[in-house]
């Protein structure tokens, strides 16, 4: 068996992980995007693909397909119709996929959640976000309907979130439907531009300006936290999966992430789910600080996928790891 996965986002630390845990790996890549992995030697194999559609025709022999954000951002629905094994459910991609199920699940599972408002009745600063895995791209501030409407152009698939202060945080989880059991991987921080850059930019510069703020995401920083922050944080992993089987029978599983603000109060508020591995994990290609409690050995999420693959087919249970 082996383990494939397309060209982007978190590919290196999968393919690695895949093969020390002793699989063959396959790397599939647009044109120009090969350079990392042959340099990195991750993929024993590289499949060209002319474009990320022409995913939905691949289906090599004996492969496994890890997905990750850029495979659910470029195939969009068209992800549920990829023919190969698939790690992971499928039905939780399309859940995470609409703004309005997600809040739906985090609400069900007991979370608290930004309060979301209609354009014509925008109460006070807020985040406007859009459907699906873009990395931040396009989102945007205001505080008024009026405001609203300048800025939101063509654009019918978003959400209007209550803007929360304070610190940004990404709990990178594993769920093991083998062993029924919830791993913290990882928390990180994204760095996006150029919102965290405005910090180095006085207001009165800001607005002489005209400075907008945005929220593409440039990459990620580790983040350690307050240890007696950890029982909470692994509640809510849990009600997250324990909600989750009531969109598929399987339910949430594999790698996944609540991405929250932790308030000056130090109370959670759970603003998204990825129903994947997440970028912030390519932080920890060695383990994070939570894996090295756990594990004898560097285990990053992309290895820990692959453990999980190779347990389930030890056990003959590939069955329970496939969607």
């Amino acid at each position: 068996m082996r383990i494939a996965t397309l060209g982007s986002h978190s590919a290196l630390q999968i393919l690695k992980g895949a093969k020390d845990e002793g699989f063959s790996t396959v790397c599939l890549c647009l044109p120009g995007k090969e350079t990392p992995y042959r340099s990195f030697k991750v993929a024993d194999s590289i499949v060209p693909i002319a474009r990320y559609e022409d995913m939905l025709s691949v289906n090599l022999k004996d492969c496994i397909l890890v997905p990750h954000a850029s495979l659910v951002s470029y195939l969009g629905e068209k992800v549920q119709k990829l023919t190969m094994p698939y790690f992971g459910d499928k039905v939780m991609l399309r859940v995470e996929a609409d703004r309005g199920k997600q809040e739906e699940w985090l609400r069900s599972s007991g979370l608290r959640v930004p309060r979301t408002s209609d354009a014509d009745a925008i109460p006070g600063l807020s985040i406007v976000k859009f459907h699906g895995a873009k990395g931040g791209q396009g989102y945007f501030l205001c505080s008024t309907p009026e405001e609203f409407t300048q800025k939101i152009g063509e654009r019918k698939d978003y959400v209007i979130q209550e803007y929360i202060v304070g610190v940004p945080l990404y709990l990178q989880y594993f769920y093991s439907p083998l062993n029924n059991e919830l791993e913290l991987m990882g928390v990180d921080r994204r760095y996006e531009s150029n919102v965290d850059g405005l910090g180095r930019v006085t207001a009165k510069d800001q607005l002489s300006a005209g400075i907008e703020a945005s929220y593409t995401v440039a990459g990620n920083t580790p983040v350690v936290l307050r240890e007696s922050l950890l029982p909470e944080v692994f509640a809510m992993g849990e009600a997250v999966v324990r909600a989750s089987r009531k969109y598929a029978p399987k339910g949430l599983f594999g790698a996944f992430c609540l991405e929250c603000v932790l308030t000056p109060e130090l109370q959670f508020v759970t603003f998204e789910v990825s129903a994947r591995i997440v970028a912030g994990t390519n932080l920890y290609t060695q383990g994070s600080p939570y894996t090295a409690l756990r594990y004898s050995e560097p285990m990053s999420t992309g290895r820990r996928i692959a453990r999980e693959i190779r347990l389930a087919i030890e056990r003959d249970e590939l069955e329970k790891v496939l969607g």
